[in-house]
């Protein structure tokens, strides 16, 4: 099949954080798969300056409306790992600037042009393509779009749309509807119109051929009024076209037997125990029982209302605790009485680095998820792959990626109170003690397959079948 991926991020190029990573791994798993794969991303600065400053220029130079306006548009190509091809979307006036969508001071305010434009060249380089793409595979709401644009000129191409987090809609306000260029028929709850804004996702959702999101049991839970951060009722109206795909992880960049920021390197449970040591010195921690780690994200809920009421007992129970990230403005006093308080039990690094976040699954034992598992559940993967066991909350498809103690690995709690967390914590503590069965489990937990090939086969799969039930062609 060839392929065509459109995002906003891609690593190494563009983006930190597991979104870009994700893109990287997909394309290369669809790469060894046997598919001629192509990456289409802005030409941002950052771009830029991480390598993608060798792409050259191709010939072909194309425009395209936004708004009353035209934008001209130069496209550069760059032969990435394994010969990934990796094309930009070169406009210095949209994408060179110091963040990919803001600054410190907030979102840029032109966002919806910049990735209306983009949108809109995905499509016209797809139309372009020699050979062209079978399958046009859009993420998140920087690219929903294409879809939308794809099936307004008729492109002969499936659409795909992945989600990576639904929290991020590309709201914008219904004056901005006019970038588009799209009739006013589009500006309805057909269309790209949601409760009088002008909905990105929201659109996407609706016009492409399949809908992917991290997990087959967030399928379920993402059209729930709990999880579907406002597009509820849009997923359970598409629900046919929605597919539940699990993220993979890097296995290669994140494995506790070669990585070079762990200790002791390690294949099995009892070797983990020597990086016990070197953690605690790092962290400033004493001694103790159960070695509890929180990797909080204070822009997704850092669960900080559920675990600080319950510090005081967590500890006094032996435990030790290390938080790694940024809190709430709102637990932000409550989090440095608890460190004062708790000097040598509870250790807080706001502001920690790769290198730390890697020494810190090595030497802990468990992993606290004091808010809902994030639905790419990034953190807890890579934790389990360094065999530190989950205290999480049953949410975001947690049973589909550990099962529960004795026969799994994880301790789920249910309600997200302090009581409920704490109860969680205190039957990992129990088989903690015993040290057979808490090995046994952490053995199970490393040897869980969350590799992209699996991911690249099941999303391989999605394909072939779009294609054998729509074919290629439009309807008119």
């Amino acid at each position: 099949m060839k392929i065509l991926l459109a995002a906003s991020e891609l690593e190494p190029f563009a983006g930190a954080g597991a979104f870009a990573a994700s893109v990287r791994q997909l394309a290369g798993g669809l790469l060894a798969r046997g598919h001629e794969v192509s990456v289409v991303i802005p030409y941002y600065r950052a771009a830029r300056e991480s390598g993608a400053g060798k792409a050259k220029r191709l010939g072909a130079k194309f425009s395209v409306p936004v708004g009353g306006a035209r934008y001209s548009c130069a496209i550069r190509e760059l032969r990435g790992a394994n010969d990934l091809q990796i094309f930009f979307v070169e406009r210095d006036e949209f994408f060179d600037r110091s963040g990919l969508y803001g600054t410190a001071d907030g979102d840029y305010q032109d966002n919806a042009a910049r990735f209306i434009y983009f949108s809109k060249c995905v499509v016209e380089l797809a139309r372009r393509m020699d050979p062209a793409p079978e399958i046009l595979h859009a993420h998140n709401w920087q690219a929903a779009l294409v879809p939308v644009f794809a099936a307004e000129q008729r492109l002969p191409v499936r659409t795909v749309l992945s989600i990576h987090s639904l929290a991020q809609q590309g709201n914008f306000w219904s004056y901005d509807f006019g970038l588009t260029n799209l009739p006013g028929a589009y500006f309805s709850p057909r269309g790209l119109e949601y409760y009088g804004s002008m909905n990105l996702l929201k659109a996407g959702i609706l016009y492409a051929d399949s809908v992917v999101l991290p997990g087959p049991l967030y399928v379920g839970e993402a059209q729930t009024p709990a999880h579907g951060c406002g597009l509820d009722p849009v997923l359970r109206e598409q629900a046919g076209k929605l597919e539940g795909i699990t993220n993979g992880l890097d296995t290669a960049g994140w494995d506790p037997a070669t990585d070079k920021a762990v200790p002791k390197r390690y294949r099995t449970a009892a070797a983990k125990s020597a990086n016990r040591k070197p953690w605690l010195a790092k962290a400033g921690l004493t001694a103790g029982g159960l070695q509890l780690l929180v990797v909080t994200d204070a822009t997704t809920g850092d669960g900080m209302s559920t675990l600080l009421p319950a510090l005081d007992r967590l500890l006094e129970s032996g435990a030790r605790l290390a938080v790694l990230g940024k809190v709430g403005a709102a637990s932000l006093a409550d989090m440095e009485f608890a460190r004062r308080k708790h000097a040598g039990r509870l250790a807080w690094l706001p502001d920690y680095d790769d290198t730390t976040l890697r020494l810190a699954f090595a030497g802990s034992d468990a992993l606290v998820c004091a808010s809902p598992v994030s639905p790419d559940a990034t953190v807890l993967l890579r934790g389990l792959r360094y065999g530190v066991l989950p205290v999480c909350a049953a949410s975001g498809g947690l049973h589909a990626l550990a099962p529960a103690w004795p026969a799994g690995c994880a301790f789920p709690f249910y309600t997200a109170t302090p009581g409920a967390l704490l109860d969680a914590a205190r039957r990992a503590a129990g088989v903690h003690r015993d040290a057979a069965a808490w090995n046994a489990a952490v053995e199970r937990a490393m040897a869980a397959d969350f590799s992209w090939t699996t991911t690249a086969a099941v999303t391989e799969a999605l394909y072939a079948s779009l294609l054998a039930r729509y074919g290629l062609d439009r309807a008119a």
